[in-house]
């Protein structure tokens, strides 16, 4: 028997917007896969450990993810990812690879699922309720409406956005580069409000712009709106 690998959202942050079959794929299975060199340290471990305390009691593998842009360091610690998963599947054990958010949306475990699926291992994604809607529901605020375009962008990967683009805009991971978003983001002419680590313990939500501290952190979700 070879076992199957599950690419579970564990949601933005807070354990009570975890999904059912999030909660129920940890209880059943004996191994884990965190990202981070510590896996009881990394993010998506503390979230799903509130809902399901008896994951302090599995078998925990690290799954590495250098912080760097440099392709070919990324692609060797995607490989070293998807082998050391791999290792516990031949076993016959079903790996749940927890990820922050959801498994669709700018994840690194999109890579690994590719890796493992080419390698001839079955695959699932089980989504988690998204940092771009949990920060709109903070905020009492919709994302859409009627015919409304939504545009999501990885902040800190862009130094320009499309002004052309009707609609919202949702940028994600805005901290390291905060004072460039805003300036972006106020040449637009867009109304912005923000939350930083939603659900998370230091959670702060923006109403405006101007609110938005330069200093704000990695985990700052802004939702910018044509007036």
């Amino acid at each position: 028997m070879i076992g199957k690998a599950y690419g579970v959202g564990v949601g933005p942050g807070d354990p009570e917007l975890m999904t059912l079959k999030a909660v129920r794929l940890i209880k059943e299975s004996r191994v884990i896969a965190v990202p981070g060199e510590d896996p009881k340290g990394s993010v998506a471990y503390r979230i799903a450990v509130q809902a399901v305390p008896e994951l302090a009691e599995k078998t925990l593998i690290a799954l590495p993810t250098p912080m760097t842009i440099d392709r070919a360091a990324l692609a060797a610690a995607h490989r070293r990812s998807a082998d050391l998963v791999e290792e516990h599947l031949r076993t016959g054990e079903n790996v749940i690879c927890l990820v922050l958010g959801d498994p669709t949306v700018y994840c690194s475990f999109s890579y690994i699922d590719a890796l493992l699926k080419a390698d001839g291992f079955e695959t699932e994604l089980v989504s988690g309720i998204t940092s771009f809607c949990a920060a709109a529901a903070r905020l009492g605020t919709s994302l859409a409406e009627s015919r409304d375009a939504l545009h999501i962008f990885p902040a800190s990967q862009r130094k320009t956005l499309p002004e052309d683009l009707p609609g919202t805009w949702i940028l994600m991971k805005s901290g390291s580069r905060m004072a460039g978003v805003k300036e972006m983001i106020a040449s637009s002419g867009r109304e912005a409000c923000a939350v930083e680590n939603c659900g998370m313990e230091g959670e702060k939500v923006y109403g405006s712009l101007e609110d938005i501290p330069d200093d704000a952190g990695y985990y700052t979700l802004i939702i910018a709106k044509e007036r």
